[in-house]
């Protein structure tokens, strides 16, 4: 839940043209994973929908240690390399329709 209100904040006081949210939620032995996932799911959508920037979900929801190693720049691709292209293509498209 800190990661969508450590994005608020960015989006209240440093006015950036994009926000990427990383994280990774590691599945565990009790249902807190899919409490975190649903709340910092929901979150940034309600980020993405109050403020004029765009939020970028990278957030890795994994079964397990390997999955997100996989994910993070292993044989699966990188999420962080997602995200960071998917900001700079929002952040192009509100300064086009801005014009």
């Amino acid at each position: 839940f800190e990661l969508t209100a450590g994005a608020r904040l960015m989006a209240e006081y440093m006015e950036p043209d994009a926000i990427i949210c990383l994280g990774c939620v590691i599945r565990g032995e009790t249902p807190h994973f899919t409490y975190i996932c649903q709340g910092v799911t929901q979150g940034i959508t309600q980020l993405n929908l109050n403020y004029n920037i765009p939020f970028i979900f990278g957030v890795l929801t994994t079964e397990n240690h390997q999955q997100a190693l996989d994910r993070a720049g292993g044989k699966l691709g990188n999420k962080g390399d997602e995200t960071a292209v998917a900001a700079i293509r929002m952040a192009a498209l509100k300064k086009a329709l801005k014009k």
